[in-house]
């Protein structure tokens, strides 16, 4: 059986899914593949388009019916939250227009969780466009801030930005829990036992991928968008995670309060109680 598989071209994902996508587990499900950002699988989650697709964290509200989240081989962490830029340092976002990337991006949800807190009389106009497009529109004054995830956090400052805000060290800070950016999700249909298989394919591939990480680095540098190795290395380093192996207790606490506190906010639809289910 042949399982259709979306996931973003990004180092982590590439580095995660390397050995299964592959062949090289032996008696794991084959995957055919396709790479899309995750805005975009997004929304072919809540049009239920693929088998197993790599999503926002901020999606799961709208998909669970249908899909089942995986515990594995996902991307939560610490110190690797979403940051808000500007042209100037120390900017006030009150009434200013801010880019995000997706307004169904869980960097979209810790943003608007954080301006609850921080910017009391609210920002401004909140515009869509694609991540790489947001640090040169901040930096030719297109916008007064924006929203990056993925990669910007290493390469901001050649753009000649400032960190206004960091949303991930506003959310351990005030949660104490990791930070929740991406999910992989598989369709409940497939049944509990394929379920399973796929959560312990997942869970080899990471294990493969760190004890040989050299024999995915091809697969890495042929899809990390002209990345430079070392940026793609630290991409790595910062979202393939012990949370990736397994979410284990602090993951699902940070999945629940981030989604039951941007639920509380009117972000999103409030889960059900068992919504979180693996099977």
């Amino acid at each position: 059986m042949t399982l259709q598989i979306a996931y973003s071209p990004c180092p982590n994902d590439t580095f995660v899914f390397d050995a299964w996508a592959h062949g090289r587990i032996p008696g794991a499900p084959e995957l055919d593949v396709t790479f899309a950002d995750i805005d975009i699988t997004n929304g072919m989650a809540e049009r239920g388009e693929f088998d197993v697709l790599k999503v926002s964290y901020a999606v799961l509200p709208w998909v669970l019916d249908e899909y089942a989240l995986l515990p594995c081989g996902g991307a939560l962490g610490r110190g690797c939250g979403p940051l808000v830029l500007t042209r100037e340092p120390g900017t006030a976002l009150e009434g200013r227009t801010v880019a995000v990337p997706s307004e169904r991006s869980t960097a979209y949800l810790l943003f608007r969780l954080w301006a609850a807190d921080v910017v009391p009389a609210g920002v401004g106009d909140v515009v869509v466009m694609p991540f790489h497009e947001i640090m040169p529109a901040v930096r030719d004054g297109k916008v007064d801030a924006g929203l990056v995830i993925h990669e910007a956090r290493f390469t901001y400052q050649q753009y000649g930005l400032h960190a206004l805000a960091d949303m991930g060290e506003h959310w351990e800070r005030t949660t104490g829990l990791p930070i929740p950016l991406g999910a992989i999700i598989a369709k409940r249909s497939l049944g509990p036992e394929m379920l399973h298989r796929l959560a312990d394919a997942a869970r080899t591939s990471v294990r493969m991928a760190w004890d040989d990480p050299d024999a995915s680095r091809p697969y890495v540098l042929e899809h990390a968008q002209e990345m430079d190795p070392a940026v793609a290395d630290q991409h790595i380093g910062l979202y393939v995670n012990e949370f990736t192996h397994n979410l284990g207790d602090d993951g699902y606490a940070a999945v629940r309060g981030l989604l039951t506190r941007a639920a509380a906010e009117g972000l999103v639809p409030p889960l059900g109680r068992n919504a979180l289910s693996f099977v």
